[in-house]
Order: C-alpha cells, then sequence, then structure tokens
C-alpha cells in the first residue's frame, strides 16, 4: 500500500477530492518524494529531472489526487499560481544542502504566501527540509530560521526532515498533514 492509500484510508473521506501542491525548486526531491507518496505498483524506478511540469492524478480507494510537479526553474515557476485556488493543502519541499539558493526558496515562498488565492486561506502547508542524509545538510530548525518559518501565523504548518529516496520522514509528515486536512473537512461538514 502506497503511503497516499494510507492517508486516504486514515482521512476516513469518502469521494473527496484533495488537491495537493508539491512545489519547490528544482532539485528539490519533488519527483522522488511524488514517486514515494505512490502506489507501489504505479511508482517510476528511474527518476530524472522535470523539464516544464508535469501534472499527475491518481485515485486511492477514496480521494483523489492531484500532483503539481513543476520544474523549479525561474521560468516556470509563475505557473503554480493558477493551481492554488483549488488546493487543500501544500507540500513545499526544500533542499536543504543548497544554502546558496536558500534565499530564492525564501522568495518563493514569501510570494506564494501572499498570492490572493493563498494568503487569505488557512490552508495546511507541510516542509520537506529534504536530502538530511547528506553531510551539508542544514537541519529542520536551520531550515526554519531562514526561511523565517515561525513568522507564518495565519496557517497551520509543520516541517519534518526528510530523505525522500529513502521515504525517511515522509510518514509524519503525512501524518500531519492528514490530520490537518481532516480537522478542515470537520469544520466545514459542521458549517453547513
Amino acid at each position: 500500500m502506497g503511503l497516499l492509500d494510507k492517508l486516504s484510508g486514515w482521512l476516513g473521506l469518502r469521494k473527496k477530492e484533495v488537491n495537493v501542491l508539491c512545489l519547490g525548486l528544482d532539485n528539490s526531491g519533488k519527483t522522488t518524494i511524488i514517486n514515494q507518496l505512490k502506489p507501489p505498483n504505479t511508482q517510476a524506478q528511474d527518476i530524472v529531472p522535470t523539464i516544464g511540469f508535469n501534472i499527475e492524478k491518481f485515485k486511492t480507494s477514496s480521494l483523489s489526487f492531484t500532483v503539481f510537479d513543476m520544474s523549479g526553474q525561474g521560468k516556470y515557476r509563475n505557473l503554480w499560481e493558477h493551481y492554488y485556488k483549488d488546493s487543500h493543502a501544500i507540500i513545499f519541499v526544500v533542499d536543504s544542502v543548497d544554502k546558496l539558493r536558500m534565499v530564492v526558496v525564501k522568495e518563493e515562498l514569501d510570494t506564494l504566501l501572499q498570492h490572493e488565492d493563498i494568503r487569505d486561506k488557512k490552508i495546511p502547508v507541510l516542509f520537506f527540509a529534504n536530502k538530511m542524509d547528506l553531510q551539508d545538510a542544514m537541519s529542520s530548525n536551520k531550515v526554519t530560521q531562514m526561511l523565517c518559518l515561525d513568522s507564518i501565523q495565519d496557517k497551520p504548518w509543520h516541517i519534518c526532515a526528510s530523505n525522500a529516496i529513502k521515504g525517511d520522514g515522509l510518514q509524519e509528515g503525512l501524518d500531519w498533514l492528514q490530520g490537518q486536512i481532516s480537522q478542515s473537512y470537520q469544520k466545514n461538514e459542521h458549517m453547513n
């Protein structure tokens, strides 16, 4: 059973569509994380860098997931905003080894959080501080500091140290994310 199958089971939601955006700069590990989240029989054996962007839709027994795997190159990042409006959660992947581009990551994150389709939503944001298996990786606490994540006061957020190749840290993040999505659906059902 893939991690997304487990997530759909835990959510206890039937016939719900969940749009989870997976964003981050190029070479951060988005494609590898997306691959780990897919059911085992649909996982790719070899991961290659994304050129342009890919949109993958796949279903589990109770949820329909839309996953956006976009090249993190600057000329493609403006495409991200076209998918914000209908999103229920965001996974933002950070290459915790790439200290030089952390400023660019912060700029893209700030642009995302201030976008009109995201700014006023209580959308949960899960950060994966990826590549923790590498020697020069910054800790998730250091990534939190560099991206000023503590300043995010209007949205639930969580950061997990991860190694996408082995799947380390992904389960912890998905446990948190499914709790946030489940709470959101419960609140919406009570309001209707």
